[in-house]
């Protein structure tokens, strides 16, 4: 009987412990957890299920390790936020599937995404032919997002936190001297002083760091 309430206690100090650590961490979908989330959240489950099933080991000493885990997540949080190389390795990039109605093959082959994965998420979103898709990205959480031809272009911002995204200027078939250019006739001279800088309507939208 005693150990049932140990148990018990526990169990209830741990489900309001597990909620404010994941409050800590950031609101973010299920579908749009990183990686780095992912791990987190499955050390999370297993460093409580120890604290709960180790009822001689002090309750407290099996806090620490979830306490560990959220300043480790938090400061690699900041970290990302700060530096978009960083992002982009954690989070990983959005990889284009389809343009202008033709498959990219070898992105396809990167991702180990195959026909049955793009068809079936097509499918879900009421695509029925590809020849009909302008774009389509793979996106890290693994949603596919589908633009079809004559709707409004997908966001490709050509500038995020300073540094100039040489991926989507190949999209837009546009290189960096173009883009240094415009900024140059817009006048902005350094492109690391821009928070974000995007090109739409024939016109570049630009704002600066605070």
């Amino acid at each position: 009987m005693n150990d049932l309430m140990v148990v018990s206690f526990r169990m209830f100090l741990l489900y309001f412990i597990l909620i404010i650590i994941i409050k800590l961490m950031g609101k973010r979908e299920v579908g749009e957890l990183s990686m780095i989330d992912l791990v987190v959240f499955i050390l999370l489950t297993e460093v409580a299920a120890f604290a709960v099933e180790d009822k001689k080991r002090n309750f407290f000493e099996s806090l620490l390790p979830m306490i560990v885990l959220l300043v480790l997540q938090v400061v690699i949080s900041f970290i990302s936020l700060k530096f978009k190389n960083v992002r982009d390795i954690i989070d990983g990039d959005p990889t284009l599937i389809i343009r202008d109605g033709v498959l990219q093959e070898k992105e396809m082959k990167k991702q180990r995404y195959n026909l049955d994965d793009l068809f079936q998420q097509l499918r879900e979103q009421q695509i029925g032919s590809i020849q009909s898709v302008a774009y389509a990205f793979l996106e890290s959480s693994g949603n596919l997002a589908v633009f079809k031809k004559g709707e409004m272009h997908p966001i490709l911002p050509l500038i995020v936190d300073g540094e100039i995204q040489t991926k989507h200027l190949i999209l837009i078939q546009k290189d960096k001297l173009w883009l240094i250019k415009k900024l140059e006739e817009a006048g902005y001279k350094n492109p690391k002083d821009i928070f974000y800088c995007c090109f739409e309507d024939d016109s570049l939208h630009v704002q600066l760091k605070s």
